[in-house]
């Protein structure tokens, strides 16, 4: 009889755990596909593990992102989503990371890495050692802050404009006139009362 897609995950993911071995230190299931949580000084050997093992090879970084929970400790979620184009398998590797913590960059194993690890260090602010050329890739190099943590202001704190007198674009303060903050009008989201459509049938 063949065995039933659950059975054929959990036999996968038993193949994942001896490859990584004791670096695990949570696991989770979403939506059918594994995720792991290793720990964060072992990412790049637990990385090179998956990528290099003949059993179920992870051949293709897809992408790596982050995410900010502000109230938890550690802070940070650096989420590495990887493909095997061998077993046709997708496994989600994470790791928790602290304000200040150092995450090894893993250009050495997926030269992918390197925009993506950038773009990290430039919307969250986690740094990564080891990484060639560490610079901001979606903001000005000047820029202060890291736009996607979740205590950035939304309006940002400067903008940009073109000085006719300096003839150059100059950054100042933010500063947001307040009439443009105050609607008098409904939003197009929001339905309008229904004694309102009353009246206007009667007009």
């Amino acid at each position: 009889m063949k065995n039933s897609l659950k059975d054929e995950i959990d036999e996968y993911f038993v193949i994942i755990k001896n490859i990584v071995g004791n670096d695990i230190i949570d696991t989770n299931e979403f939506y059918g596909e594994k995720q792991v949580v290793v720990k964060t000084n072992k990412i790049y050997e637990v990385l090179a593990k998956l990528h290099s093992n003949s059993l179920v090879p992870f051949d293709q970084l897809i992408d790596i992102t982050a995410i900010d929970y502000p109230d938890n400790i550690p802070r940070f979620e650096v989420v590495y989503i990887l493909l095997s184009t061998v077993s046709k398998k997708r496994l989600t590797v994470k790791i928790r990371v602290n304000e200040g913590d150092l995450v090894k960059s893993s250009t050495g194993i997926f030269k992918s890495a390197n925009w993506s690890e950038r773009e990290i260090w430039d919307m969250f602010g986690i740094f990564f050692s080891g990484h060639p050329d560490l610079r901001r890739l979606l903001t000005d190099y000047g820029f202060e802050g890291h736009p996607l943590r979740k205590d950035f202001p939304l309006t940002g704190r400067v903008q940009v404009k073109y000085d006719t007198e300096q003839n150059r674009v100059v950054y100042e303060p933010v500063n947001l006139i307040q009439e443009y903050r105050d609607f008098d009008f409904l939003s197009p989201w929001e339905r309008p009362e229904k004694d309102s459509i009353d009246d206007g049938d009667k007009n």
